[in-house]
């Protein structure tokens, strides 16, 4: 279930935020007026999300050109990959 706090709680409890964010690896979603205005989530939970995403992206890139023909036999790639390392 969605942790849901008023804005002044940013203010008033914010170590209670910030702990329940580490602890839980979930956001912390911030009303402002009675309305949906922000999501806080710990700088750890977000590189996450931001890691998770760069993943979706990179997966569907290579779908995108699997489906494009623009493939390469792996022992090709790994050949080259050796080859830059190597000097």
């Amino acid at each position: 279930m969605p942790a849901i706090r008023p804005s002044a709680d940013l203010r008033n409890k914010y170590n209670e935020i910030s702990d329940f964010c580490h602890k839980n690896e979930e956001p912390v979603f911030i009303t402002k007026n009675g309305k949906g205005d922000l999501a806080v989530l710990s700088i750890e939970t977000y590189e996450k999300f931001c890691g998770r995403a760069e993943l979706y992206r990179l997966l569907e890139e290579g779908l995108e050109a699997e489906k494009a023909g623009d493939v390469y036999p792996v022992e090709e790639v790994f050949d080259g990959i050796l080859k830059e390392l190597n000097g």
